[in-house]
């Protein structure tokens, strides 16, 4: 089991110039081909496996809308009830469906008793919409309750992501769905069966642990869901799907957990991974996956050419960085007969308990983008964790983040005002289409999923021990694993790199909820004077949650985040 320790890690910022993009070889769709089981690598109008995503996107004209309503109420996942907080009365939420390039509009609706809310759609690049990214705090006030706020997005990538609260802990108490963005991939299949939700599960409300482990460390998981179910004792059911013998099954692999590791697996069955975050990538196979909280990876399994069986999946949480009780209880079922009701017989893989990323010869982007060449190494924040009287606290050069949510980062750029205080943690990057490396290093004894909002990033080396600048010609700087969420090893380090291509407010944290609680977190002011702000948007979001707040005596608890 993990021990309580203190993490201090240190963040390193490294500008550089510019970088290529080139395509990985491959014979090219023709507009003819037609996006089937029996080729994937097309998808419409000239566009396929091969196009440069980053710079091209089929203007498709659609529009894909949705209607989402946060409400109090109960649920019961594993068959034990508890308090949620739920969108449209389901766990997870709804599932948020386009086609590479259309426009995807969400109307959320409040009707939480007494939480803000806002949601953040986790991968989504939000070229040139910052606006829409969802994080109270930074780039929008809380929606209050009774209030509405209108995301609006475009969807320049494809593949599979998810949207959850970025409010306080609330996404953890139901508040969080699957998107799905169709579009071409680097192997081909029969069916997709979308979404497989790996989650942790607590019989404790997510705000009641938070305020546990801001003090006594994080707290344990007795259990675990898969698709928003699972079995406590005699209660609950387990998540089971059907397989046709010799049909191939897309699978998108996603962890939602607030603290748990998860290695990915089904009994007797090979995992074909076609892409890791929103990137695709050359495919290779394996029996089992590394998944850190926030990760995504899309795999297609063959089923076998049998028609009975029954076979475990399981999400088997990490103990060297997971504080669990639940390591052989997170499963669900794969059948060969569905009029079966046996419980499997099946064997795990062995595997190394382990909360290591996917080695990075095996995450090769299928569309080859080098990061630069030329840099210089220039040291400028320093991360580190403290206890104080009441709490654990991460800090940055002796600062943990903390910010207001009724005066967001957003409002501050757009009144000019650029008094920045250090607990806001702002790194400046003025410049345009300019290379930046971020070297992150702990030297204790625990792993943490670093994401970025708006950005893929280049994972150009990570290791353990100390990273310096005499280490810096051993980066891979040619087609390195790109995605949005990496893991930082534990007594160790991580580099990654991105391009300031996207003007706005960008969160950097990890993705341990009670972790980005406490304070670990940097924002990134991108290209400032470029910012896109609708003012009226932003200022009666902020008016109504003001309003909210001073007549219910709101106060933050936490980091804002």
């Amino acid at each position: 089991m993990r021990s309580f320790s203190f993490i201090i890690p240190f963040l390193f910022v490294l500008p550089s110039a510019f970088g290529a993009a080139l395509h990985h070889k491959h014979p090219r769709a023709t507009e003819e081909c037609v996006n089937s089981a029996s080729n994937r690598t097309c998808w419409k109008n000239g566009f396929d496996i091969s196009t440069n995503y980053y710079d091209n996107v089929p203007d498709t004209g659609v529009v894909r809308e949705y209607w989402f309503n946060i409400e109090n109420t109960t649920a019961a996942p594993d068959g034990v009830e508890l308090p949620a907080q739920l969108i449209n009365g389901s766990f997870p939420g709804p599932t948020i469906i386009s086609d590479w390039g259309d426009t995807v509009v969400v109307h959320v609706t409040n009707s939480l008793q007494n939480n803000g809310s806002g949601l953040h759609f986790h991968g989504i690049r939000q070229n040139h919409t910052n606006q829409m990214d969802g994080v109270p705090s930074l780039t929008q006030c809380p929606i209050a309750p009774g209030d509405s706020y209108t995301y609006r997005w475009r969807a320049v990538e494809y593949g599979t992501g998810w949207y959850h609260s970025h409010f306080y802990v609330q996404a953890w108490d139901g508040v969080f769905g699957g998107v799905i963005i169709n579009g071409p991939a680097t192997a081909n299949y029969d069916v997709d069966l979308g979404h497989v939700f790996l989650n942790d599960w607590y019989h404790q409300t997510a705000d009641q642990l938070v305020l546990a482990a801001a003090t006594g460390g994080p707290p344990t998981a007795p259990n675990g869901l898969i698709n928003g179910t699972n079995v406590w004792g005699d209660l609950g059911s387990r998540w089971e799907t059907t397989f046709t013998p010799g049909t191939r099954y897309r699978m998108r692999v996603l962890n939602a957990a607030a603290d748990q590791h998860f290695r990915f697996m089904i009994d007797d069955h090979d995992l074909e991974v076609i892409a890791n975050d929103f990137v695709p990538i050359v495919p290779f196979t394996t029996n089992q996956l590394s998944i850190g909280m926030g990760q995504r990876y899309d795999v297609v399994v063959t089923a076998k050419n049998i028609s009975s069986g029954n076979f475990w999946l399981r999400a088997i949480p990490q103990e060297s960085c997971s504080e669990t009780d639940a390591t052989d209880l997170v499963k669900g079922i794969i059948r060969y007969d569905n009029s079966s009701t046996a419980d499997p017989t099946t064997t795990a893989w062995s595997y190394t308990d382990s909360c290591a990323d996917e080695l990075a010869s095996d995450l090769v982007p299928y569309l080859q983008v080098n990061a630069s060449e030329n840099s210089y190494y220039d040291e400028s924040e320093k991360v580190e964790v403290q206890v104080t009287d009441n709490a654990m606290l991460w800090l940055m050069n002796g600062t943990s983040f903390d910010t207001q949510w009724e005066y967001p980062t957003l409002m501050q750029v757009a009144e000019n005002n650029q008094t920045w205080l250090d607990k806001q943690r702002v790194i400046h990057l003025p410049e345009a289409n300019k290379w930046m490396y971020f070297v992150i290093h702990s030297p204790f004894a625990q792993d943490h999923p670093m994401h970025l909002h708006g950005h893929d990033f280049w994972v150009l080396g990570s290791g353990y021990g100390n990273f310096d600048a005499s280490m810096k010609d051993s980066l891979t700087l040619v087609n390195a694993p790109r995605r949005d969420v990496v893991m930082l090893p534990a007594s160790g380090y991580v580099v990654i790199a991105m391009k300031t291509v996207n003007p706005g407010i960008w969160l950097m944290h990890c993705h341990i909820a009670w972790h980005t609680s406490e304070g670990f977190a940097v924002q990134i002011l991108e290209r400032e004077s470029e910012i896109q702000i609708d003012d009226s948007i932003l200022n009666s979001t902020c008016k109504a949650w003001s309003d909210y707040a001073i007549a219910d005596d709101v106060v933050e608890h936490d980091s804002g985040i």
